[in-house]
């Protein structure tokens, strides 16, 4: 039994709170008396509320997130209706602005909008003293509660979660690290436009944080960093600690600035193996007017140099984002500049739909632009002036198609054939997903071996290439995988393309996960250096 529970419901289960941990190891003198309960959104209501209650708690604390906000809902209505006197406090980015979540906000008896690392122990220390009465009739949102986070907190002053990590977590799921909060841009579309200035964790602190996880056996870090790269000399003395202590398997995901790479970090990336680094390059727009409008500070040419260079000269994992939907980009600027990424050969291109977060100043471009957005969660744009419904839609379902081909590794050679007789992969894999829609009546959770025949029907019936030079394409892409099975619609070629149907020359994922042990699956199959 605990006097305060700490809670959320992540997307999937290999997902961690980590705001959760960071509130439970500032608890301080109360850890004793609280406990930290994690659940997914695929969980059923009554099963959530009957965990909760079994510890008997006098707090329960929330995170609210974009993806649970609806799901902890329902928590709440239950949790209040058989615990009148239990106090909730919610806490989250989707508590950006509160007053926009009546429904939610309703069921909650205190709010911190913010950063809640010291505010919730303050706030648990008041709420569990002898002389705070327990009772259902006081406020349902305390100002205190919300004011606490008024001032940014000193991370110095931040005791750092790391060491809440279960082995099973280590084993299991992803492991969020940071060493520095904020974001010196103001794109408004982001939350992180709201987070001025930048501050670093106190490194050494940090470092030795990121040692004991070592230790523990963690091999796969996911900064989430806004802006990894900002400080030369904390982005240098991170990458140096783990280049040191560099082992087989070891996988650092960061987040970095598209046109800052000083010639120092160039020479440290060099020097870490294939696929052992991933960055997330955050280009969204190459529309230079767009980014203006947005209020976003990029020099195009300079983030182009890089991507080049990283693709040409390192081993990294780029997964680059570009942003359907921005005030000001039509539909053939998009295609434009999603054809422009695609020259620079990312391994994944994130194509996400502009999502209307909380409290971000998007929304000041609503009316001229003609904004319209969904209002529930994710909050994805329906239409603006430049691109109606119906071609949002089209782009949704290219978005699907384009993960569900190229950034799977599952069609790592057949991709490009798409574009084969076309110059614009755009235009290829657009006309591609509209046909995959029309003949499956979706875009999205497609088995690969029915996929794998679509792919098939479609580049040899509908664009008429060669059916021996496909089938045997398609084979090399199956293979690396690791499958041995011969797939129906392949196997009358398999005998013309002997050497493909039987060839052991080409590496299969596992295999070459095996020799090398480099990160994620999905990451792996980017590793192949056979595909032309």
């Amino acid at each position: 039994m605990s006097e305060i529970v700490l809670t959320t419901l992540n997307a999937r289960y290999h997902h961690t709170a980590f705001g959760l941990r960071y509130l439970f190891a500032n608890l301080q003198e109360l850890q004793s008396r609280a406990t930290l309960l994690e659940f997914t959104i695929q969980q059923a209501t009554l099963d959530i509320v009957e965990t909760i209650l079994r510890e008997s708690p006098r707090v329960v604390g929330f995170g609210v997130y974009i993806w649970n906000v609806v799901e902890i809902e329902r928590v709440l209505i239950a949790l209040k209706s058989l615990r009148p006197d239990l106090m909730i406090v919610l806490g989250g980015p989707e508590l950006g602005d509160p007053h926009d979540l009546p429904s939610l906000t309703q069921w909650a008896d205190y709010l911190i909008a913010g950063e809640a690392d010291l505010a919730f122990a303050d706030l648990c220390q008041k709420l569990l003293a002898e002389d705070v009465e327990l009772s259902s009739e006081r406020p349902r949102i305390e100002p205190l509660a919300t004011t606490q986070l008024s001032h940014v907190p000193d991370l110095a002053s931040v005791e750092l979660p790391y060491d809440l990590y279960s082995d099973t977590d280590l084993q299991h799921r992803v492991i969020y690290v940071e060493a520095s909060r904020g974001c010196p841009f103001t794109c408004e579309f982001c939350l992180s436009a709201l987070e001025i200035p930048v501050r670093q964790f106190p490194l050494e602190t940090f470092l030795g944080a990121m040692q004991r996880l070592l230790d523990r056996g963690c091999r796969e870090f996911k900064f989430v960093d806004r802006t990894f790269n900002l400080n030369l000399r904390v982005s240098r003395a991170i990458l140096e600690f783990f280049l040191a202590r560099y082992v087989p398997g070891l996988f650092l995901h960061f987040e970095m600035i598209p046109d800052h790479l000083p010639e120092a970090l160039k020479a440290l990336i060099t020097q870490f193996p294939a696929g052992s680094l991933q960055f997330e390059v955050g280009i969204q727009t190459w529309n230079d007017d767009v980014a203006v409008l947005i209020s976003r500070r990029q020099d195009n040419v300079a983030a182009e140099q890089n991507l080049k260079w990283l693709r040409e000269e390192t081993g990294v994992h780029v997964h680059a984002d570009l942003i359907v939907g921005l005030p000001g980009e039509d539909f053939e600027s998009f295609a434009a500049g999603f054809d422009r990424l695609v020259r620079l050969e990312p391994q994944e291109i994130q194509v996400g739909i502009l999502k209307r977060l909380r409290g971000t100043p998007i929304t000041r471009h609503d009316a001229e632009w003609q904004m319209v957005f969904a209002t529930s969660p994710p909050y994805e744009i329906l239409q603006n002036r430049l691109i109606d419904f119906a071609t949002i839609q089209e782009l949704r379902r290219f978005a699907k198609t384009w993960d569900l081909i190229a950034n799977s590794g599952n069609f790592l050679e057949t991709t490009r054939a798409f574009w084969a007789k076309e110059s614009s992969p755009f235009a290829a894999v657009h006309q591609f997903s509209r046909w995959l829609y029309e003949q499956a009546g979706r875009t999205h959770g497609i088995a690969l071996p029915r996929l794998l025949e679509f792919v098939w029907r479609y580049l040899t019936d509908v664009q008429g290439q060669p059916q021996a030079e496909i089938a045997a394409m398609l084979f090399r892409d199956y293979r690396r995988g690791g499958r041995s099975d011969h797939p129906a619609c392949l196997r009358p070629w398999l005998s013309t393309t002997s050497s493909e149907g039987s060839d052991t020359s080409v590496e299969t994922a596992q295999e070459k996960s095996a020799r090398s042990g480099q990160g994620p699956k999905r990451q792996q199959r980017f590793l192949q250096t056979d595909a032309p």
